[in-house]
């Protein structure tokens, strides 16, 4: 990536607080409590585990976070997105009624965690949907994709479609549901907080819907919810678990106390008892272990962004939303603050168009992005103006 000198200028300006960027950030205040927090609870027999603080965008506590695994059932939380983003656009109605054909009756009821749908059933896209978030049905998921979409490929490949959109690097699906394919569907615990992240910010509506049900019944069988946080850690809400043999134990768990959302994932882990208990303790202690803090308002004005063929020469950034952080109990607030783009920007760019990230550094933890926008159109520059940019860029 590459960073302009103009870049490098406001960066020390802001970090530092000196004269020229347009405003400084202001200082962190920080209350000083009493004692500093315990280590993350995370058994040592975990060889994977993340806690993100969606709403900062910040990691609280990481292991092995980009390491690939098998996701097992918690592959169905991108099912379960896939079919949201279909609601949303009007590609698909959960009033919609599916008739279970006798190849999923056979291959797929019963198989697993199931919803025990026969052939010949009328349900529901709705019904489906719960069943898949609910029970992790593996008949279910494999009914949805196949009505969505009509084929298992085309399903797929709108899962890997938008996991690709997500930024999910390291994950690749085979299967709608997590049953085992020979390590073809795999993932990291960082991937799956972008998905965590995507299904609760684009979503809201559907995910409090669909996801952290505590039970559902179909055919006059009852079955309960196996997730270890909702209804037991205070603001859980979901996600997914997921086992298999090869996979282990694993969870995709969320909880949102005000403001604050965090997302948690367990992988690997040797039991279920040690995966719920991981689950709950880390949330929690994610939660009561660090204070959010407002580092900037939104709308702040934050340096400004070379820009190449317009109208002017550079472009006012500032804050999309607040840039919170995340600080431990007892400790002083070290923050510092950098804008990065790759640079410099081509013309012409929209009023609210992400240009640039303000990273935000917190001393002992890893560093976070937030998005920077324009806060001004810069239409393209007219011929004239492309000559005296052009002069005037040899004499400045």
């Amino acid at each position: 990536m590459t960073y302009s000198t103009f870049v490098k200028a406001s960066l020390a300006a802001l970090t530092l607080g000196a004269a020229p960027a347009p405003v400084p950030a202001p200082p962190l205040k920080v209350p000083q409590l009493p004692a500093a927090p315990l280590a993350a609870p995370v058994d040592p027999a975990i060889p994977v585990a993340l806690l993100v603080d969606l709403s900062s965008g910040q990691t609280l506590f990481a292991r092995e976070p980009d390491r690939r695994f098998v996701p097992a059932s918690v592959t169905k939380v991108m099912t379960a997105y896939t079919a949201f983003r279909l609601i949303e656009a009007g590609r698909l109605s959960l009033d919609k009624s599916v008739t279970i054909s006798q190849e999923v009756a056979d291959m797929w009821s019963g198989e697993g965690s199931s919803m025990f749908l026969k052939a010949g059933d009328q349900v529901t896209v709705g019904q489906l949907l719960l069943g898949v978030t609910t029970v992790s049905a593996n008949d279910g998921a494999v009914a949805l994709a196949l009505e969505a979409v009509g084929t298992m490929d085309a399903w797929l490949a709108l899962m890997n479609r938008n996991a690709a959109e997500l930024g999910m690097k390291n994950t690749h699906f085979g299967t709608p549901n997590g049953w085992p394919d020979e390590g073809r569907t795999y993932t990291s615990a960082h991937d799956l907080a972008l998905l965590a992240e995507a299904l609760t910010t684009r979503y809201p509506g559907l995910y409090r819907r669909y996801i952290g049900q505590r039970g559902m019944r179909y055919r006059d069988i009852a079955q309960n919810n196996h997730d270890p946080i909702t209804g037991v850690v205070k603001g859980a809400d979901g996600i997914k678990t997921g086992y298999t043999r090869q996979a282990g134990y694993n969870f995709l768990g969320s909880a949102q106390r005000g403001s604050r959302r965090l997302a948690l994932v367990i992988a690997g882990a040797p039991s279920i008892a040690v995966r719920n208990r991981a689950s709950r303790d880390l949330i929690n202690w994610g939660f009561d272990a660090f204070d959010s803090k407002v580092v900037l308002p939104a709308d702040t004005p934050v340096g400004a962004a070379l820009v190449q063929e317009g109208s002017r020469r550079s472009v006012p950034l500032r804050t999309k939303g607040e840039v919170l952080a995340s600080v431990k109990h007892g400790e002083r607030a070290d923050v510092t603050l950098s804008v990065r783009y790759r640079g410099p920007v081509q013309a012409p760019i929209a009023k609210g168009q992400q240009i640039a990230v303000l990273r935000v550094e917190v001393a002992g933890q890893q560093p976070h992005d937030v998005p920077l926008v324009a806060a001004e159109e810069v239409p393209a520059a007219n011929p004239l103006m492309r000559l005296w940019n052009g002069v005037s860029g040899l004499v400045s």
